[in-house]
């Protein structure tokens, strides 16, 4: 059986105010990646000026309390894909591009791959749409 050294990987772009992240930011993250569910690939930190000039920053963990934030395959998020998501920025504010491997989804295409298969497809659909639909069927059962 191949092993894969990694899942799928997905792009989030985490907006906040200023230009550095309040400490309960990215607590829920720190978490997340200490439960190996996921792992971080890339972390940067962008912020926009008024002008609409995009730096990239260093991220000083002290005081944040990312304790997990030490990126496996820095880089990972290129040029482009920083260009693109930085654009989405509001004009004077902040933000971090956020690559994760999803751990549980490698294990997935590992098992496949191991008996023959692969996956063909995969999509995501946002937790705020899939709430509003279990919240319609809910209702629809009552």
């Amino acid at each position: 059986m191949k092993d894969f050294r990694f899942g799928p990987a997905e792009f989030y772009l985490i907006g906040f105010e200023g230009t550095r992240p309040d400490p309960a930011t990215f607590a829920a993250l720190d978490a997340l990646l200490e439960s190996g569910v996921v792992r971080l690939l890339d972390f940067v930190l962008l912020s926009r000026a008024d002008t609409g000039a995009v730096a990239v920053r260093e991220l000083d963990t002290e005081g944040l309390e990312l304790s997990h934030f030490a990126p496996i395959a820095a880089g990972i998020a290129g040029e482009e894909d920083i260009q693109a998501l930085a654009s989405e920025i509001p004009l004077g504010e902040s933000a971090a591009i956020v690559v994760l491997e999803l751990a549980f989804a490698r294990t997935l295409a590992q098992n496949l791959a191991a008996a023959g298969g692969h996956v063909l497809r995969s999509e995501r659909v946002p937790a705020p749409i899939v709430n509003a639909m279990m919240d319609m069927l809910e209702q629809e059962g009552e």
